[in-house]
């Protein structure tokens, strides 16, 4: 009896997740983004970098700089973020974590693969992903399951690649389609191979607690006090941090132009910059759009193409507690050796 009576519960919990994604998505992601597509294609331009505006070097580190670079990014993905804390919330209140079980919990390669092609819908920024990244967690989706549907956010970003061919050139987006395929998945092969029999069964039996524990209160309420407590813990050091990066823009991005050649050193220096710095969806166009102009070389510019979107200090600080610190250290890593890669590659293709 008790079963058949959970059962309308549960459905009326999958018909508000998937009502909020698809109608949140819809209005904050592909709608926008489809008309821009058009904009990208006949004016070759998404908007101004909102790194260093019209201007070849960042505004020199002050109060003022960092409160008008958190406005920009602010205006530019608020929305997306509480589109991002309603579904991450939403993941641990109103799915059975049976359900997060069955489809990312295990740790293999097919666990990767189904998070990677969860995350091609949502296009989300680093950060904006990060709350969902964090719910899955919470409901024991194997690490790499969950890094894959991070990094495919933004690495596989649709949208940003159709942006990216119309703005800067389909070979850029052939190099970041090629080289976000090996980082989504093989990443996070990688990292669910990182997963210890010791923590294996930790995440079992936290599981088998989720699934046997009638948690109080109504789904409507759990989600409430879920939304809350993400949101007071997620939102003051991911806003503190992004007010740090801007006032920084001027000692990570110096003055852009042509003595921004191909040496390794601007590869390597570059690749961490953007490793560190954080831009809302598909912001890293214009601003490598910029660069280029400004006479900055191919090899830094392609260091940034994989860099700038993937990871950045505050979306790796909101989900400190849902990955062990190895892990997040090696996918650290991993963006800026494939920035440099990807940096190398552009001098050889000749881009």
């Amino acid at each position: 009896m008790q079963s058949t009576l959970r059962q309308p519960r549960v459905a009326l919990g999958w018909i508000v997740f998937l009502l909020i994604a698809v109608v949140g998505l819809f209005y904050v992601k592909w709608f926008p983004y489809y008309n821009r597509a058009f904009v990208a294609a006949s004016q070759h331009s998404i908007g101004k970098s909102i790194l260093m505006g019209a201007s070849s070097s960042a505004p020199p580190a002050s109060w003022q700089a960092a409160i008008d670079y958190a406005l920009a990014y602010g205006k530019a993905i608020w929305q997306a973020m509480v589109l991002g804390l309603l579904l991450g919330s939403a993941v641990q209140a109103l799915i059975p974590p049976q359900w997060v079980a069955r489809a990312l919990g295990r740790t293999d390669f097919s666990s990767v693969v189904k998070g990677g092609l969860m995350s091609l819908p949502g296009m989300m920024c680093t950060c904006c992903a990060a709350p969902v990244v964090a719910g899955l967690r919470a409901r024991q989706a194997a690490p790499g399951a969950a890094i894959a549907f991070w990094l495919g956010n933004t690495a596989l970003n649709p949208a940003t690649l159709i942006f990216m061919g119309f703005v800067l050139g389909w070979q850029w987006m052939g190099l970041r389609l090629a080289l976000g395929l090996v980082m989504v998945f093989g990443l996070g092969y990688l990292v669910n191979r990182m997963v210890t029999p010791k923590e294996a069964e930790a995440s079992r039996e936290a599981m088998a607690q989720l699934v046997s524990t009638d948690e109080p209160g109504t789904a409507f309420t759990r989600w409430v006090k879920i939304l809350g407590t993400m949101t007071l813990r997620l939102i003051p050091e991911y806003i503190v941090l992004v007010l740090i990066l801007g006032a920084a823009r001027a000692w990570l991005f110096p003055h852009i132009g042509p003595s921004i050649d191909n040496s390794l050193l601007w590869i390597v220096a570059l690749a961490i910059a953007g490793t560190l710095f954080v831009i809302p969806t598909a912001g890293e166009v214009p601003i490598i759009q910029a660069m280029l102009s400004f006479g900055m070389a191919a090899g830094p510019a392609g260091a940034l193409l994989m860099t700038l979107p993937l990871i950045s200090v505050p979306s790796m600080a909101m989900l400190g507690r849902s990955f062990p610190t190895r892990v997040l250290t090696v996918v650290t890593l991993a963006v800026v050796v494939c920035g440099v890669i990807s940096g190398l590659l552009a001098i050889v293709l000749g881009f």
